[in-house]
Order: structure tokens, then C-alpha cells, then sequence
């Protein structure tokens, strides 16, 4: 067992170290700045494997644009119901510059920009599909959005 000067050497060479560790560990972070449409796409995620329903905008059951205005509602933005609503309540960004919570509209059943998404980053969305289906994340490696997307949109909460 070692003595009691023993330890207390042991302790005062370590001590230096055990106080640099501890100032770093305790250091405050600030965390990275979310815009509104950040906190949306999160949002808008939690949702997931939530029903799809025509005109819907709850839990209980949601439409493509019911999702984007429900998300939007609770990181505290108002945006309208309906794609055609949204497309003029939002700006035209390209593909190049998206962002998380930016609106993805794709061309369904030859109605330009008739469904609509919310892209979550890595060329990813998350959307309330259609009739029988849930919420769920779907992306550009999928060949049918690929060939189906029209245009990107923010809203100017950001």
C-alpha cells in the first residue's frame, strides 16, 4: 500500500493536468444557429410513419402541404395549405443552393409542382406521399422524384 507522501506526490504532479481536463470539459459550447426552416425539416421528421390524409394537418393524419404548414407552425411560421398556396407565399432557389426546411414541389399526374416535401440535407426529404401510404423519407437517388421534381422554394422566415 503506498504511503500517504506517496500519494500526495502523485497527486500534485497530476494536478496540473486533472485541472486543464476539467476547465475543457466544462467549457460552455454555444450551439450552431438554426434557422426556422432547420427547426421545420426536424420537425416535419418527428412525423414520420405518421397517415397520410387528403387535407389533413395533424398528427392524426397528414397531406403533402398539411405536413409543410404543420412543421412550419411549430417552429413559428404561418404558411398556407395547398401547393399552389405556398408556391406564391415562397421564393425560387436552385437545387444547388438548398437547404434544410427548403420546399421540394414535384410534377404528379401532369399537375406542375402538385406535390411538395421538406428537404432534410444530403439530397434527402421528408413528405406525406399519398392515399394507403404514411410519412416517410424518400430521396433523389430514387429515379421516380429525380424525374418528377419541378422546382425548390423557401419561405422567408430564413
Amino acid at each position: 500500500m503506498p504511503s500517504m507522501s506517496s500519494w500526495f506526490s502523485r497527486f500534485l504532479f497530476l494536478a496540473p493536468f486533472l485541472g486543464v481536463l476539467a476547465a475543457c470539459s466544462h467549457a460552455p459550447v454555444e450551439p450552431p444557429s438554426e434557422t426556422t426552416g432547420s427547426r421545420a425539416a426536424h420537425l416535419a421528421l418527428t412525423m414520420v410513419g405518421k397517415p397520410y390524409r387528403y387535407g389533413g394537418t395533424t398528427p392524426a393524419g397528414f397531406d403533402c402541404s398539411g405536413l409543410v404548414q404543420y412543421s412550419y407552425a411549430l417552429a413559428g411560421v404561418e404558411l398556407p395549405h395547398g401547393t399552389d398556396e405556398l408556391r406564391r407565399m415562397t421564393r425560387p432557389i436552385s437545387r444547388k443552393h438548398l437547404q434544410r426546411g427548403d420546399l421540394l414541389f414535384f410534377t404528379q399526374n401532369g399537375r406542375k409542382s402538385s406535390h411538395v416535401a421538406l428537404y432534410i440535407g444530403d439530397g434527402r426529404f421528408v413528405h406525406a406521399p399519398s392515399s394507403g401510404k404514411k410519412v416517410y423519407v424518400a430521396g433523389f437517388d430514387d429515379s421516380y422524384w429525380r424525374r418528377h421534381f419541378s422546382e425548390a422554394r423557401r419561405p422567408d422566415s430564413d
